[in-house]
């Protein structure tokens, strides 16, 4: 749903979102769609949530492509992960930007939707405490 893009396919999700007539940014699909090989399969696990357009379906079609879509299975895998995180097999750390407590989850939502200072991935940290955020 957040996906963002460059150039004629951008600027146009941009003026259809605007105008409430899609609510998705399906740039990036249809980039998934044209650079697939012929008999390939396009694995979705990011969320979109409604109406989508200029899909190059003639493209899905003559390549004969299988999407694969839905939720990630957390249940399955978050335990497993945390694991790896855990015992250090894993190191999640560069692509944390920003830490701060759970009172400032709001703050937080607003810096990662306006991607500012940087921010990439927020740890939020029950207990801890706030922070001023200009």
């Amino acid at each position: 749903m957040e996906a963002q893009g460059t150039g004629l396919e951008a600027a146009y999700d941009t003026v259809k979102q605007t105008l409430r007539l899609e609510n998705d940014r399906p740039l990036a699909l249809r980039q998934l769609i044209k650079a697939c090989r012929k008999g390939g399969t396009i694995s979705i696990p990011g969320v979109y949530s409604g109406f989508v357009d200029k899909m190059p379906m003639g493209a899905l079609f003559a390549k004969g492509l299988t999407l694969k879509t839905g939720q990630t299975h957390v249940h399955r895998y978050l335990r497993p992960l945390l694991q790896l995180v855990s015992s250090g097999a894993i190191d999640s750390s560069f692509i944390i930007t920003h830490n701060m407590a759970l009172d400032d989850a709001p703050k937080g939502y607003r810096l990662f939707n306006e991607k500012k200072d940087g921010c990439i991935k927020i740890v939020l940290k029950p207990g801890a405490a706030t922070q001023a955020m200009s």
